[in-house]
């Protein structure tokens, strides 16, 4: 476990990703993100709302996916990337670049997560079912804890399906053991019995433990209708986070949401003494976080200093747990098969091991054989270079041996 390098109650106004990389490993307790749907459409706060200019696009192309994202996904998750490779045909044509936008993400949140900590992601039925393929490929399917059911009422019907009233909360923890305490809910009955309690709006209810299908409180309006209500799209109540992080967090601990929007996160984690981090692109949602701060947890002059300050960072975090470099390292692996005696695979993985096992296991007399492999933070530029140095086809590079780990050698000391 590491310390984290990034001040409490800090808003950095940026792409998520960039500072993703620049969190230090297992430093976060609880991650709590609720992306853009896939709904290929941008939304914006209306006109007269506390969150009038704040907007967002909810559309993916394929030529904004970086060829950045794709290698280190081909590199350090071989499986996930064949499983976007065959999301092309399937669906429609932009759920490729949605997935691989949320894959390279993903792998940085496990990688900052505690081995004790969890995340949540909410999404809907448009992707749902993509998105948990997509983090049982990094967390692993031994780290699914929960499908988590969130219906709502709003206004609206539908006349040729049933109406489509709740979202979806994926819950994966970091490791086998992870923060968590059941929560209660009320159970309400029509008439009285043994051990009935009565509520403020005289109903019968018992309480009993945290089922995985919440639904709203019907004491309670709506979002477009409460008092925190800001106009922020997609805004989620508070009463949803209050619940998810008295479950899976303790006081003092970390809270991460890349996603901020109009802060509700934040202010949640503030309300119950967790320390939080938020991230958003818009200058709306460090406005709204420091409106709702001191309109909703207490008023500024009754805090102490250090509660009522939020630092807003443009820059990512500089890591502090590797070393002067940000760039972790990788190995540049050379791997033979009799078969292919004038050729040579080389590639890059973190764990070269596995690699080997991965090749080994598609043939039945293990055949496969490392033959070399270079540790060093210039894998990809490495990899390259033989590739473009060598006469190739695919992985496969045609040369002698010798002259292969020359190159790699020569390249690093070069740089």
């Amino acid at each position: 476990m590491n310390l984290c390098n990034v001040p409490k109650r800090t808003f950095f106004l940026r792409d998520n990703m960039d500072v993703l990389r620049g969190i230090n490993s297992d430093c976060i307790d609880l991650i709590y993100l609720d992306p853009p749907f896939n709904k290929n459409k941008t939304f914006k706060a209306p006109v007269g709302s506390s969150a009038e200019g704040a907007e967002f696009s909810d559309i993916f192309r394929e030529e904004d996916v970086k060829d950045e994202w794709l290698t280190t996904i081909r590199v350090d998750k071989p499986e996930l990337f064949q499983y976007l490779n065959g999301i092309k045909g399937v669906g429609k044509p932009y759920n490729f670049a949605y997935l691989a936008y949320m894959a390279i993400r993903f792998t940085e949140y496990r990688r900052i997560l505690k081995e004790t900590g969890s995340l949540y992601l909410h999404c809907d039925p448009t992707m749902s079912h993509y998105l948990k393929t997509t983090l049982d490929c990094i967390f692993g399917e031994r780290n699914f804890r929960n499908e988590v059911i969130w219906g709502y009422r709003t206004q609206g019907v539908a006349s040729r399906w049933w109406p489509r009233k709740h979202d979806t909360l994926l819950l994966y923890t970091n490791g086998i053991k992870w923060t968590f305490h059941p929560q209660q809910e009320r159970q309400f009955y029509r008439k009285a019995f043994r051990h009935t309690k009565v509520d403020e709006a005289g109903r019968y209810y018992v309480d009993s433990f945290l089922r995985d299908v919440w639904d709203h409180d019907d004491t309670k309006p709506p979002i477009s209708q409460a008092a925190e209500r800001t106009g922020y799209p997609t805004q989620k109540p508070l009463a949803l986070l209050d619940r998810i992080i008295n479950a899976s967090s303790n006081e003092g601990d970390i809270v991460l949401d890349p996603f901020c929007g109009c802060a509700t996160t934040c202010i949640a984690a503030e309300k119950v003494n967790r320390q939080w981090i938020g991230i958003d692109v818009s200058v709306k949602a460090y406005e709204l976080v420091k409106r709702r701060l001191d309109a909703e947890v207490a008023r500024p002059h009754e805090l102490p200093t250090e509660r009522r300050e939020v630092h807003l960072k443009t820059n990512p975090p500089r890591r502090t747990d590797i070393g002067a470099s940000v760039r972790e390292t990788r190995h540049v692996y050379i791997i033979s098969h009799p078969m292919f005696a004038e050729y040579f695979k080389v590639g890059v993985a973190k764990d070269v091991k596995a690699r080997l096992n991965s090749y080994q296991t598609s043939d039945p007399h293990r055949s496969y054989k490392l033959e070399f492999s270079h540790e060093t933070h210039l894998y990809f530029e490495i990899e390259a270079h033989v590739h473009t140095h060598f006469d190739n086809q695919y992985e496969w590079v045609k040369a002698n041996l010798e002259d292969i780990k020359r190159e790699i050698l020569n390249y690093d000391v070069g740089k």
